[in-house]
């Protein structure tokens, strides 16, 4: 299928880019993840056990919103942009319709990601470059923090992961390369998903 048919069935509209340059620098321009590369991603990676997931910068709710429709878990969707994030609910009401339910654990949060407190259950966590590398270290330092006081296995998962966000997590020595898929049809090598794990302690 492409974009707009899988778009279709989960009676969604997620296509399209920003409307104009984010507010705030550091933060960067949505572009919606290709369905194609969710599908290359779970043909090789396993979600961990009891998996709650989060979309970092989740623009208008299409990654939740499948990841929800695949693995009937919790998901989480953050947003700061507000026109977004009303889009972004506006379609998981839309794909609740759809498939005749009054509710589901799909929940959008208009907020600035480095505000979020990460509860005990939260253990991947997705990224499309959606700020900078400042900002992405002040994330994982919470993620790291919140570890310290609730053991787990947490997932990191970088689509088209930027230079600067894998330098740094190589950097950490609590955090191992755990998947590294290239992209089928694609000749950039940053064209690629990348898992890092942090295991139990």
């Amino acid at each position: 299928m492409n974009e707009q048919q899988y778009d279709h069935m989960l009676n969604i509209e997620t296509t399209g880019y920003q409307y104009g340059f984010p507010k705030l620098a550091k933060y960067h321009r949505y572009e919606p993840t290709p369905y194609s590369g969710l599908e290359q991603l779970f043909e090789s990676y396993e979600l961990p056990p009891k998996a709650h997931f989060l979309d970092i910068g989740c623009g208008k709710g299409r990654v939740p919103i499948y990841i929800y429709h695949r693995f009937h878990i919790p998901v989480i969707g953050i947003e700061m942009d507000q026109k977004f994030f009303t889009e972004a609910e506006h379609n998981a009401e839309q794909y609740l319709k759809k498939v005749k339910k009054k509710q589901a654990p799909i929940q959008f949060l208009n907020i600035i990601a480095e505000t979020y407190e990460i509860k005990k259950h939260d253990n991947v966590f997705f990224f499309f470059n959606p700020f900078s590398v400042h900002v992405f270290r002040e994330f994982i330092k919470h993620v790291m923090d919140s570890i310290t006081l609730y053991p787990r296995i947490v997932d990191i998962i970088l689509y088209y992961p930027s230079p600067d966000y894998m330098d740094f997590l190589q950097q950490e020595q609590s955090i191992h390369c755990y998947l590294d898929i290239k992209l089928r049809h694609e000749k950039n090598e940053n064209e690629r998903i990348v898992v890092f794990r942090i295991p139990k302690q």
